[in-house]
């Protein structure tokens, strides 16, 4: 099966997301991936990798998302989008090329469009798709904000043939196709052995932007190591410790810390429950950050803070309520890769079977010469 694997160029979680499942779905089949920004950078040293359009938040001098400079930034790729442009063109000769027969797209827009106009069935596997197609379960504060997202996701990605939702907490399919399972554990992860260490994990998926002074006075007044992740800056300053990106030095270091302070991705949060981390999350003023923060709460497995207005008091705040977290952490630990991949096999069976796949009139050979090479290149995973 010739496979087009879209990811959400957005942040590095999507990627990790992808790494999980790619090295089983490519010993069975030819798997070209299609990602930009952030994913590509993650995903392109690792296995051969088309780079293609992303659609991505702008922030404002104050390190907020900026309206304004996110419409105006993203005005070219969304008309791209909607109305049909280079990006959709280039995934076109791609897709026909390489005579792509069936997509899986990790909240990947191109790629969902491009098979929707080429009638190639799709599977949707994200954490996203837990918005826009399970029952809204939002808090009272997000509700109206849910549904607007919910609706403006299907509006932009439709309703796939099948849906795989990966999460941290559980909820109510809305579709019959949907499927839902447990956070995607890497290899990295499941064999890292946690131990309780006396320091902080900080990340910031765009700490270019989030880790402003006020962040960092916060950090820096606590009694302990803090070590910071996803900001420009390098080696030591005070109490704090800047790392650069790094899988397997990150896993290390979230398997040994005392708890986490991050923004509120959905993989992080998985990986940190699994190792029986506190999350204070700091969520982006995004909905599905802000319904994940308000899910960790709700779990009893941490708290959430503004990032915008984050303070000493509120990290103290939730250090004093460490045992408390520590204790419901057993509940919600879940490791969904394993029936992840078998819902993928399972999925992409049924949709054989459903209809005939589009086979293309010719495959050059340099594109069966890239299918091998994709092949090769997951020894690396």
């Amino acid at each position: 099966m010739r496979i087009a694997y879209g990811v959400m160029g957005y942040g590095r979680g999507h990627a990790m997301r992808t790494l999980s499942v790619l090295p089983d779905l490519m010993a069975e089949h030819e798997v070209t991936v299609f990602a930009g920004g952030d994913a590509y950078d993650v995903l392109a040293p690792r296995v051969p990798t088309v780079r293609i359009p992303v659609i991505g938040y702008r922030y404002n001098d104050a390190g907020r998302h900026s309206l304004v400079r996110t419409v105006i930034g993203n005005a070219a790729p969304v008309a791209d989008l909607l109305f049909g442009g280079a990006g959709q063109a280039q995934l076109e000769r791609e897709f026909r090329q390489r005579g792509i027969q069936l997509v899986i797209s990790d909240s990947e827009a191109w790629t969902h469009r491009v098979a929707q106009r080429l009638g190639i069935p799709r599977i949707s596997f994200d954490h996203v798709g837990i918005i826009a197609y399970c029952k809204p379960h939002f808090p009272p504060d997000l509700w109206l904000l849910g549904l607007r997202d919910a609706w403006a996701y299907r509006r932009l990605m439709g309703v796939p043939e099948r849906i795989l939702i990966s999460s941290f907490y559980p909820a109510e399919p809305a579709y019959p196709q949907v499927r839902i399972v447990g956070p995607m554990l890497r290899d990295e992860v499941r064999r890292a052995t946690p131990t309780a260490g006396d320091y902080l994990l900080a990340y910031f998926n765009k700490g270019e932007h989030q880790f402003r002074p006020h962040v960092a006075r916060a950090l820096r007044l606590l009694d302990c190591r803090v070590v910071v992740y996803g900001t420009p800056l390098r080696g030591e300053d005070d109490n704090l410790i800047f790392r650069a990106p790094s899988v397997e030095g990150f896993i290390d270091d979230l398997a040994g810390c005392r708890a986490v302070l991050s923004t509120a991705g959905n993989q992080l949060i998985g990986e940190a429950i699994h190792f029986g981390k506190p999350i204070l999350a700091l969520p982006e003023d995004a909905f599905e950050q802000r319904l994940n923060a308000d899910m960790v709460e709700r779990m009893g497995v941490g708290m959430r803070a503004s990032l915008a207005t984050l303070t000493p008091s509120d990290i103290d705040r939730f250090l004093g309520n460490y045992d408390r977290y520590c204790a419901y952490m057993h509940m919600y630990a879940r490791d969904g890769r394993r029936e992840a991949i078998e819902t993928l096999h399972r999925f992409i069976g049924e949709l054989v079977q459903c209809r005939p796949l589009r086979r293309s009139a010719s495959r050059p050979r340099a594109a069966t010469r890239a299918a091998a090479a994709v092949r090769v290149g997951t020894a690396g995973l």
